[in-house]
C-alpha cells in the first residue's frame, strides 16, 4: 500500500489524546445512541480473557514513541504529517492518510445519493479515554461511539493483532480495521444502528451489523485508489494483492469462532456470537471489495450470511 507523495493530509480528522491524561478506565456504556459501542474486540475477549492485555503504548513506529515527560498533540501531528510522502515513512501519518481517504470516499458516496456525510474524528489514546459512551480502556479495542459519533483507538492494538491474534498485519490490514469502524458511523448516519438491538447469536442483528461494517470497509478499499482528497489527488496510489490478503487474514483472526476457540476456553458457543465467524467476516469484506457497491452490503436482507 502506497500513498501519493504529493497529496496533502488533513490532520484535523484526528484528535491526538496520547499523553494528555485522556480519562478514566472501565467499560464503555453499552446502548449509547441506540447502538452501543461496537468495538473490533468481541464479547469473548472481554468476558473470558479480561481484555486483550494491551500495553497502553502506541505504535512502534512514528509519533507513538513517547519519552519521559513527552506529550503528543494535534500540533505535533500537523507538523509531522503534511503530505503522502510523510505517510509513506511515518506510521502515524499513514493512519491519518487512511482516515482521510475513508472519509473522502463516504463524503462523495453520500453526495451521490443526495445525502450529507458528516466527517468525524478518530481519537488516538493511550491506556484510557473518556467518551460520550463512558470511560474506556485500551482493552476495549478500536470502537465507534454513537453517542458522540467518534472513533477511538489505541494504536498499540495493531501490534496486538500480530502478537496475540497472529495476524500478518500491514498498512492495509490496519486500514480495514479503521474502515470497519467508520462503517459503523455510516450505519449511524443512515439510521441502521437504531434498528438493531443488543442480542447475540449467529443471525442476530449485532452480527449482521458487524458484517455490514466489514462489507462497507471493503467497498472503501475498492475505491481507495480513485477517491480524490480535498487537494484533488487520490491519497492512495497502490493496493497490492498482498495487501488484500493481509486484510482478509486479519478478518479471519477476529471472527467469533476463531477467538472463542483460540483465545477463549476452546469451545465455540454460537449463542454468544456478536460479530460473525471468520469465514463470514472474510466473505463480507470481500463482497464489498470486489463489487465496490454499498448496496451489496445488505446483510439484513441476506438469508445466508455465509
Amino acid at each position: 500500500m502506497r500513498f501519493d507523495d504529493n497529496a496533502g493530509l488533513d490532520t484535523s480528522e484526528v484528535d491526538d489524546l496520547r499523553g494528555g491524561g485522556g480519562g478514566i478506565g472501565g467499560r464503555v456504556a453499552l446502548g449509547g445512541g441506540g447502538l452501543g459501542v461496537v468495538g473490533l474486540i468481541i464479547y469473548f475477549v472481554l468476558s473470558q480473557l479480561g481484555g486483550v492485555g494491551t500495553t497502553g503504548g502506541s505504535s512502534s513506529v512514528g509519533l507513538g514513541q513517547l519519552g519521559s515527560g513527552q506529550q503528543i498533540s494535534n500540533s505535533t501531528l500537523s507538523q509531522e504529517c503534511r503530505t503522502g510522502a510523510d505517510a509513506n515513512r511515518n506510521h502515524d501519518c499513514a493512519v491519518v492518510a487512511i482516515i482521510n481517504s475513508i472519509q473522502d470516499y463516504w463524503t462523495d458516496q453520500f453526495a451521490r445519493s443526495g445525502r450529507t456525510y458528516r466527517k468525524v474524528p478518530t481519537n488516538f489514546f493511550n491506556g484510557s479515554v473518556r467518551t460520550g459512551c463512558g470511560g474506556a480502556t485500551s482493552d476495549t479495542g478500536p470502537f465507534y461511539c454513537p453517542a458522540d459519533s467518534e472513533v477511538y483507538i489505541d494504536l498499540s492494538f495493531f501490534q496486538e493483532l500480530q502478537t496475540r491474534f497472529g495476524a500478518e498485519g500491514g498498512p492495509f490490514a490496519e486500514a480495514y480495521v479503521l474502515a470497519h469502524e467508520y462503517g459503523h458511523h455510516v450505519q449511524n448516519l443512515l439510521g441502521t444502528s437504531d434498528r438493531v438491538g443488543n442480542g447475540t447469536g449467529p443471525t442476530s442483528g449485532s452480527v449482521r451489523l458487524e458484517l455490514q461494517a466489514d462489507c462497507y470497509a471493503g467497498v472503501w478499499g475498492n475505491h481507495a485508489t480513485t477517491t480524490p482528497s480535498s487537494s484533488g489527488r487520490p491519497l492512495i496510489t497502490e493496493i497490492t494483492q498482498d495487501d488484500i490478503q493481509r486484510a482478509l487474514d486479519t478478518a479471519s483472526r477476529i471472527g467469533d469462532d476463531y477467538i472463542q476457540k483460540n483465545l477463549g476456553n476452546g469451545k465455540i458457543d454460537t449463542s454468544q456470537f456478536t460479530h460473525g465467524t471468520s469465514a463470514q467476516r472474510e466473505k463480507w469484506f470481500n463482497t464489498g471489495f470486489t463489487t465496490g457497491d454499498p448496496a451489496r452490503c445488505d446483510t439484513f436482507g441476506a438469508r445466508d450470511l455465509g
